[in-house]
């Protein structure tokens, strides 16, 4: 790791937004992916905090307290594929660029659906908390549930972005076949989910 990198739980906001803002892409937007997961993850710790009186809810709190964790490692390792990948546009037209391009987005995109996946596993905990969370923190679940949309939406284009650089970097015979077809039925199986999330945010929101 270099020592410009930053974590985000030992970074404070202002300085890790700061550098989200620079024009160097590390951490970029699957990093922000994951911070926002983290967010809606601690969102929940809290509605689950303030449902003392439900067993299931404190269980729920152990399991979000896990992926708020999980969220904050894959930030940071995707903050370390973002400058490989940049690193690997900026060099050099020619054949070692090519592979190493090719090479930096096989690896941005794992990063992007790893992302995804903690993202995902929120879901759960949504419905759930939805269902015996403390009423009068009903605002926060839904802030929850925003983010971890705005994250699985975030996710959704970061990894389709990368599909597509990657199609005009691929040679014949590369070998990458089953791999992106594995990535391209994870980034359904991301997407459904967040179309659920969608549909059940609709049904928890405020009317009118």
């Amino acid at each position: 790791m270099a020592d410009d990198d930053l974590i985000p739980a030992a970074t404070p906001l202002d300085e890790w937004l700061d550098r989200l803002a620079e024009g160097h892409g590390a951490p970029g937007g699957g990093a922000a992916c994951a911070v926002m997961t983290g967010i809606s993850a601690a969102l929940l710790g809290m509605v689950a905090a303030y449902t003392p009186d439900e067993p299931e809810a404190a269980r729920a709190r152990e399991r979000v307290g896990r992926i708020r964790r999980q969220a904050t490692g894959a930030a940071e390792a995707d903050g370390v594929r973002s400058a490989e990948f940049g690193a690997a546009l900026a060099m050099e037209d020619g054949p070692e660029r090519e592979r190493a391009v090719r090479a930096a987005t096989v690896e941005a995109t794992e990063s992007s659906l790893a992302v995804g996946r903690v993202a995902a596993s929120l879901v759960d905990e949504v419905r759930l908390l939805a269902e015996i969370g403390n009423p009068n923190v009903r605002a926060d679940l839904l802030v929850a549930g925003q983010a971890l949309a705005a994250a699985l939406g975030g996710i959704v284009a970061t990894t389709r972005a990368d599909l597509e650089l990657l199609a005009g970097h691929r040679t014949s015979g590369d070998g990458l076949d089953d791999a992106l077809g594995r990535a391209e039925g994870e980034l359904r199986e991301i997407a459904d989910v967040r179309g659920e999330l969608a549909r059940m945010l609709a049904r928890l929101g405020p009317r009118g």
